[in-house]
């Protein structure tokens, strides 16, 4: 097997960990009020810049069979799914606590790999599986006046968006060896900018949060989003390619390096640039986030072995 997959996927999780700290500061210092719907048309109708991108890469990208549209439509909408869930978790809560849950897309993409890809699943990843979900579990509590509580919240957003990312790959891969990469990420991402189209013009809470966000925006908050979704969409082709050289199971294993990327860049944040940090920098919930990140990486671990 090719390894140079590895370093494609490896360099999305970092990519994504930059999106997911630029998210968290837009979110908790611009957008305070109906900031996850103005961010999801941005995300959507920006996907149009890697357009021209795509093309340039396979100018056969135009050359797409009918019969598999509408699963590149299907994916699309997965992604729109992803993003709502995501942003709405991370709108009440810490980044490194948010990307954590998606130590459980393996164990998603496991499933969909054994249901749609024929990939097997041992005794072994599931005893790995178990591991993972412990280590989860550590940042499903929070601690209200003495009391611990459990952030359903965070958890039935997160596990929504790790089942999209999870089914989206495994659908992708399946479309992308019957046609190609650069052909379904071309049209994907125009079905994308159609969604963020459709949203704006018939869901008019998020449309005015839109136009209020951009209104009020500055050149360099409207910056960051630019920044945020090339990061985001490098990260995309970079992971999507590498889901084109190895199993759907074993790419989305390089998952457990974004949240210690997410983690280490937080702590850096909080250090070098405190009016933009976002997470807690207290010794207890700092080491709650080490004890969690070490056993779903343990648990990843062993799913790769």
């Amino acid at each position: 097997m090719d390894r140079s997959w590895f370093l494609l996927a490896v360099l999305s999780p970092f990519l994504w960990s930059m999106c997911n700290h630029i998210d968290k500061i837009v979110l908790e210092k611009y957008f305070k009020e109906g900031g996850v719907g103005a961010l999801i048309i941005v995300s959507a109708l920006a996907s149009i810049i890697a357009v021209p991108f795509l093309y340039i890469m396979d100018p056969t990208v135009l050359e797409i069979e009918p019969g598999t549209a509408w699963v590149i439509v299907l994916t699309a909408v997965l992604d729109v799914v992803l993003l709502w869930a995501y942003l709405s978790a991370l709108q009440k809560d810490e980044s490194t606590n948010v990307i954590l849950y998606y130590q459980l897309v393996p164990i998603f993409g496991l499933g969909t790999g054994y249901l749609f890809l024929g990939e097997t699943v041992s005794s072994g990843q599931l005893a790995a599986m178990a591991i993972v979900i412990l280590g989860t579990s550590i940042v499903s509590l929070e601690t209200t006046e003495g009391k611990f509580c459990f952030k359903k919240r965070t958890v039935g957003f997160m596990l929504l968006a790790c089942a999209a990312w999870a089914a989206e790959l495994a659908i992708f891969k399946v479309v992308a060896i019957e046609d190609n990469a650069w052909r379904t990420l071309f049209w994907k991402h125009i079905v994308l900018t159609g969604i963020g189209v459709v949203i704006f013009a018939f869901v008019p809470r998020y449309r005015r949060n839109f136009l209020g966000a951009m209104r009020s925006n500055s050149v360099p908050i409207l910056g960051l989003n630019l920044l945020n979704e090339v990061l985001y969409m490098l990260g995309a082709i970079a992971y999507g390619l590498a889901v084109m050289h190895a199993p759907v199971g074993v790419v989305l294993l390089t998952e457990t390096f974004q949240s210690i990327f997410v983690f280490v860049l937080g702590l850096l944040i909080a250090a070098f640039l405190p009016k933009l940090a976002t997470e807690s920098t207290d010794i207890g919930n700092v080491m709650r986030k080490v004890v969690a990140i070490g056993v779903t990486g343990l648990g990843t671990y062993l799913l790769l072995v």
